[in-house]
């Protein structure tokens, strides 16, 4: 078995932006792994997320030419891991269940990228008229009244027990000002908010997560935190209601299922999400929610909508029906022709 990889560039369909930055163009890498002797071959994806990952440096791809000369999973950063964990399970057979047969979908959030409050307005009716459920708007990124107006206009067409809203401030708020924004969100009835301040300020975390009457779902805290000590501190200290998990930045599906398995211990909830991967990451995040709870038990929409942000994304058996991603049996991954290195 070797292993050999391929840098990839997926053009956004549109500027993203958040609160952190404008995103036109998202660069990733495809991982394969070949099986001769067995005639296997596992696509994966190595899903760097460029001015996020702990692991964005210019020495990246010397890391994965030696991960894929010689691969020790516990020497991996976190998208590489996943990258592998991903290539692995794709290199076994299928496996059989209700999502993999087509017959069950995985309840999805909308996500309304940031954009001018007329923009977000046409986004949020585009997903309103797609069938969603769940909202999930980035906040941060204009003005804050403007940004109360929408959610005003939402809570106008819609109650909470028939819309829920969720919000991402990717860190955006002061901490000495989050709880006082916070107080004023809460009156449209939101659900949780993610990361409302930057990460690595437990104190202050700390206090927010205890006294804020929005729960709080950390996101970037969770990034470049990967020893089950470390985990295990940190949502002791915090005290979160909920994790935000995207595997290419928190150790992969291996340490995915970590924080899982601590956060449960402690009732925190939690959901998955992708950090913006083309369809193969995607279907390797969707597989592996399905192995491991089944469809049946993700009780909480999942933020695994973004499979169709780009003009160039790889064609795939995922399918978007309403608010519930498919997976189309009859369908197959494509893969462009790709320059693949060893």
């Amino acid at each position: 078995m070797f292993a050999e990889w391929a840098p990839y560039r997926l053009d956004f369909r549109f500027l993203a932006r958040t609160s952190r930055d404008s995103m036109r163009v998202k660069d990733t890498y495809f991982i394969r792994l070949i099986d001769n002797e067995n005639n296997r071959v596992g696509l994966g994806e190595c899903a760097l997320f460029k001015g996020l990952s702990k692991e964005d440096s210019p020495q990246y791809e010397s890391e994965l030419i030696s991960s894929c000369r010689n691969p020790v999973f516990e020497n991996m950063n976190s998208s590489i891991r996943f990258g592998f964990e991903s290539a692995l399970y794709d290199m076994g057979d299928l496996e059989d269940n209700d999502f993999t047969r087509g017959e069950a979908g995985i309840p999805i959030n909308g996500l309304i990228w940031m954009g001018d409050k007329y923009t977000m307005l046409q986004r949020i009716d585009e997903k309103l008229k797609g069938g969603f459920h769940v909202l999930k708007l980035k906040i941060g990124g204009i003005d804050f009244d403007q940004e109360l107006e929408l959610l005003g206009y939402i809570r106008r067409r819609f109650f909470a027990d028939e819309l829920q809203l969720r919000l991402d401030a990717n860190g955006s708020f002061k901490a000495d000002d989050a709880l006082n924004r916070l107080e004023t969100l809460s009156k449209y009835h939101i659900h949780s908010i993610e990361q409302p301040i930057k990460p690595m300020q437990w104190e202050a975390m700390s206090r927010i997560c205890r006294e804020s009457p929005i729960p709080i779902a950390l996101d970037e805290e969770l990034i470049g935190v990967h020893s089950q000590c470390e985990v295990s501190e940190m949502l002791s200290t915090l005290s979160p209601q909920y994790i935000i998990l995207k595997p290419s930045l928190c150790g992969g599906l291996s340490g995915a299922d970590r924080w899982i398995d601590e956060a449960e211990k402690r009732g925190i909830g939690w959901w998955a999400t992708s950090a913006l991967e083309s369809n193969i990451g995607l279907e390797a995040i969707a597989r592996w929610l399905v192995r491991r709870c089944g469809t049946a038990n993700l009780e909480l929409p999942q933020g695994l909508g973004t499979g169709q942000l780009y003009h160039n994304n790889t064609p795939s058996p995922l399918e978007l029906r309403g608010d519930r991603l498919y997976f189309n049996p009859d369908k197959t991954h494509k893969i462009p022709e790709l320059e693949w290195q060893r």
